[in-house]
């Protein structure tokens, strides 16, 4: 009995360090375990409301001075060949009219911790085929004013970024074939960035809870979900010229 106990103990503490520990969620409407894994559509409007993925991330210790982030996402289908409707871009079909990406939480939901308050700035880029014609690969990143830079400390679970799924270009003429297909979006990584002389940009890998969202999909989506491509370290340099 002692022994059994003891192994329970063991285990309840691994839990709680597991639970507290560093990581990345992706999730359909709200961040974390508040949001969802699929999202379905009958892919019959061009208008109205969007689906938004939520990024946030539990930051490791010792990150003090935050200022800004990295951070990449990969998305398949069940297609050999990337569908149309997922290629945005101003030479792809649904062109710069079907995704958005926003930095900006000061309307809620409020469930994560906002950094932000409104003053963050960011782009981002979208590759289509990247590894493969099945695969394109969504890049952000955002910063904040330097006199804005703060503590992110754990356990907080802490808002990243929001991806606007919007539905120009699904029905109708010139529309783009592809909405109804089965897609795994994973994300990769968020790498956090502080001041230089800080020397400590920890890149966060591995999902607090869950690190893929599935469209149109049972559950666990398309085969190979959530399979992703390796990522790099990048470097404050690389956006330090976003904030201001």
């Amino acid at each position: 009995m002692k022994a059994c106990l003891g192994i329970a103990a063991t285990v309840l503490t691994l839990t709680a360090s597991f639970a507290s520990a560093e990581g990345v969620n992706l999730s359909w409407n709200d961040c974390g375990s508040a949001g969802t894994q699929n999202q379905t559509f009958a892919c019959n409007i061009n208008s109205g409301t969007s689906f938004p993925a939520f990024a946030s991330f539990i930051a490791p210790a010792a990150v003090n001075e935050f200022l800004g982030l990295s951070s990449q996402i990969d998305i398949f289908t069940d297609q050999a060949n990337l569908p149309d409707w997922w290629k945005h871009g101003t030479t792809q079909c649904r062109g710069t009219g079907g995704l958005a990406v926003s930095f900006d939480f000061t309307g809620g939901p409020s469930t994560c911790t906002d950094f932000y308050h409104g003053v963050a700035a960011g782009g981002f880029a979208y590759d289509v085929g990247f590894g493969n014609p099945a695969r394109a690969r969504l890049r952000i990143q955002a910063a904040v004013p330097v006199e804005n830079r703060g503590p992110v400390p754990p356990p907080t679970e802490f808002y990243a970024y929001k991806v606007n799924l919007l539905l120009a270009k699904t029905t109708g003429t010139g529309s783009c074939l592809g909405c109804t297909n089965s897609a795994c979006i994973v994300l990769n990584d968020i790498q956090l960035f502080q001041p230089l002389n800080v020397l400590n940009d920890p890149q966060i890998v591995n999902p607090a809870n869950r690190n893929y969202v599935t469209w149109q999909s049972p559950a666990g989506g398309p085969t190979g979900c959530p399979l992703a491509t390796p990522t790099r370290n990048a470097t404050w340099g690389r956006v330090k010229s976003l904030y201001r």
